[in-house]
Order: structure tokens, then sequence, then C-alpha cells
């Protein structure tokens, strides 16, 4: 069918509030690049909401769901266990940072992960209280949705919402929430943990909940003093620091598998998703093994979680991150990424801020770089500018004005170069 016809269907029968971002309908895929169902070829600087950091249809991932799938598909691992998944369980307990015995489990999506690793907290600590962040995005389920700050579209009408769910400033410092600058800072918005501990004291509160690199908030990315500091105070106060791993993880800020090792900071708790298990929907709750094994059992689990598909998706993963050095492609790809943004910046006033770590990188766009006033319209003329013109790309933030890049890692030279030229030719047209 052609794009034209399944548009039709899609208005037909489709709710519209399960929105589809563009008037095309995906063929396949290969690596970084997207093909439509009327032969048109995008290079991909979306990755499925970086879901696609091994690349689409990459030979070694689908082998793994041939193989898997043609033993057996479904078992519910909490009735009859099998061997994917308790692999898989095993290699990622050894590759999140810390050096001490933990206990993983799997279930399907980020946010079923976030809202577990909520309930395991809480199970631990026999405290309610969970703290997290402005602009923070976890989810839309109801607990989730509750921790996610923004309102439209992921809140609005959807409440009433969880309660015992707190929320503080970020690492914001391009605006600063304090008005104060880096690093004469002393990290203020750190240190203004405490001062919540007013509204949730630490006999209270389980978690702290964070994203190492803000996702859909933005690519906010808090200095290297950020996250030692808060994790010292959630330590000296018994709260369970929690880094919510889905957008961020599994090699997506450079050479670390997981992002919040780029601080030096060991966790309780990780969850990760998205490119885990390249596409297949799978996530999964990594913490200490003494937090993991104090819920009772049955407590924690679903019928679909860990399926044996999924997890062989996601041990075929964790291969090619060994096999083809994905790590130090990630690193490359930021170097490169790094230097194309900031020669854009030079350029076009309209780059108010680049940041981000690795390729995970997004440009801030503003009216103006001293009211820095955000320009939200420009975003979105240049993400249209792109497809038009063969790339998918996305826009994020709290004021929709975040250009943000989350490509395959196994992106070629030559597609990476083409992209990078359709969004300076993007920058240009602005001016016209």
């Amino acid at each position: 069918m052609s794009n034209e016809s399944l548009s039709e269907l899609r208005s037909q029968f489709l709710a519209k509030s399960f929105a589809g971002g563009k008037p095309s309908f995906i063929e396949s895929g290969k690596g970084a690049m997207l093909t439509d169902v009327d032969g048109r070829e995008y290079i991909d600087f979306a990755g499925g909401i970086g879901v696609m950091n091994v690349g689409h249809s990459h030979p070694k991932v689908v082998a793994a769901i041939k193989e898997q799938a043609e033993k057996f598909t479904h078992t519910c691992f909490m009735v009859v266990p099998y061997e994917p998944a308790v692999k898989l369980a095993e290699r990622l307990c050894a590759l999140t940072p810390g050096n001490f015995a933990k206990k993983a489990f799997f279930v399907n999506a980020g946010a079923e992960a976030v809202e577990n690793a909520v309930k395991i907290s809480r199970y631990y600590t026999k405290k309610t209280g969970i703290i997290v962040f402005q602009h923070a995005f976890h989810g839309r389920t109801l607990l989730t949705m509750t921790m996610t700050s923004k309102v439209k579209p992921y809140k609005l009408g959807f409440g009433p919402f969880a309660s015992e769910i707190y929320r503080m400033p970020c690492a914001y410092c391009y605006r600063c929430p304090f008005g104060l600058e880096y690093p004469k800072c002393n990290i203020a918005c750190a240190d203004y943990l405490k001062e919540k501990f007013i509204e949730t004291p630490p006999e209270t509160t389980a978690a702290l909940i964070a994203e190492p690199v803000l996702g859909e908030g933005g690519f906010i990315t808090p200095p290297p003093e950020y996250f030692p500091k808060l994790a010292k105070i959630c330590k000296d106060n018994e709260i369970l620091f929690v880094s919510d791993e889905i957008q961020a993880g599994m090699g997506r800020t450079g050479n670390k598998l997981f992002a919040i090792e780029h601080w030096g900071v060991v966790p309780d708790m990780i969850t990760t998703a998205k490119s885990l298990a390249a596409g297949m929907p799978l996530s999964a709750v990594v913490g200490r093994e003494e937090i993991m094994d104090s819920v009772h059992p049955g407590g924690i689990g679903g019928t679909y979680g860990g399926n044996a598909v999924a997890c062989a998706a996601a041990n075929a993963v964790l291969d090619i991150f060994e096999e083809e050095n994905m790590l130090e492609k990630s690193e490359a790809l930021g170097k490169k990424l790094w230097a194309a943004f900031e020669e854009m910046q030079k350029k076009y006033e309209v780059i108010g801020d680049v940041r981000g770590k690795g390729p995970m990188i997004g440009m801030e766009l503003v009216k103006d770089r001293v009211t820095k006033e955000p320009d939200s319209e420009s975003a979105g003329a240049i993400v249209k500018f792109a497809y038009e013109h063969g790339m998918i790309l996305l826009s994020c933030g709290p004021f929709g004005n975040v250009i943000r890049c989350l490509m395959p890692l196994v992106i070629t030279d030559e597609q990476l170069d083409r992209g990078l030229a359709i969004m300076d030719d993007a920058f240009a047209s602005l001016k016209g």
C-alpha cells in the first residue's frame, strides 16, 4: 500500500491521540537508513527515540530473533523459565556499575521498569517518598506520568495523579533555576536536595530517581560534580539513588555503557530499556542484591516480562557491543557531532546552547542569545525541513526548542555527513 492509502486507514481506524509523527510509513530499515512504502529513503537521526543504537535490522539481532522464535515465543518466565532471560540477567549484573552482588528482573517498557524501581525502593526502605526532577520524563503510566514533569501532552486531563512524588530543580546550567553560573555556583542545585527534606524528610523518603542526561526533557546534562554530590546526600540520609537509563543507556553517551558512569557514581538501582533489545519490547531493573531480593516472591513480575524472543535479541545486542566495538564507535561519533554542532553554533545565532554526552547531543534554539527566549518555531521548521529532504529528526525539551540526535551508532561517515549537511541547510533556510 502507498503512504497515501495508509494515511487514510490510519485516520479511519487509529485513535487521534495515538499520534503518528510523519506521513510516511516505513517498509524497511537497515543500519541508519529507513525506506518507506513509496520507496523514499531517510537518514534516521531519531533511532526510534533512542532504541536503535546497534542499527535497524542488524544481522545478529535478526538471526537471534529467528532462532528463538523457531524454538518458542512465550511460556511466561514466572510459569516455566528459560535460558535467554537467565543469561541476560547474568550479563547485565556484570555490566552495570558497582562491585557488589546484584540481581535483575525484566518487564516490557521503560515506564514499567521505572514503576517497579519505585515499588522495590518503597518495599526495601519501608518509606514512601520519591524525589524526581523538573523537566524529567519517566513514562506514561499513572505513576510515571506523575513523575514526568511536562504537562502537555503527557499529563493534561489525566489526573488525579499518584501521591508521594516530590519534584526539585535539575542542573539546567543554561537556564539555572537559581540564577547562578557554573562553576561559581558550587553546585547549589544539588545542595537544594537538603532543603527538599523540609517537604519530604529522609525518614519518609525512599529514593531519588534521576536521568543522567535528560531525554525528552531537553538533553540537559549536569556538570561533573553534580551527581557525586547528590549521591552522597542520598547515602548520608539512607535514600536510594536510582539511575533511569532508559534513553541515556546502552552506549548512547560515548565510551560508557551506562551514562551515570561518566560521573563516577554507583547507583543502587538502574533501569534500562529502549536500545537494550534493539526494538523488541524489553526493559530491566538491575540493583543491589539485598534490595532486589527484599520483595516477597511474586511481588514483581508480569506475563510478558523477559519474553524469550526479546531476551534473545538483547543478548545479541550485548554480543554486538562486545564484538563490534560499539562504545568506541559511539565515542567517535560523539566527537564528530560535537565538532559539527559547535561549528553550526558559530554560524547560526539561533543556536543558543550545545550540550550532551558523546553522541547524545542536542542544540537549544533561542530567538536571542542574551534573553534566551525559546524558539520552538525554528525547531519545528528544522525538523520539517529535514523530513522534506530525506532525514528523520526530533525536537524535545520543556519548550520544544531543542534539536536532539539519537541516530544509530552504526551510521556511516557518508550518511552522517549527508545528515549534517541537511541540518546545515535547514538552519541556513531560517534566514530566508
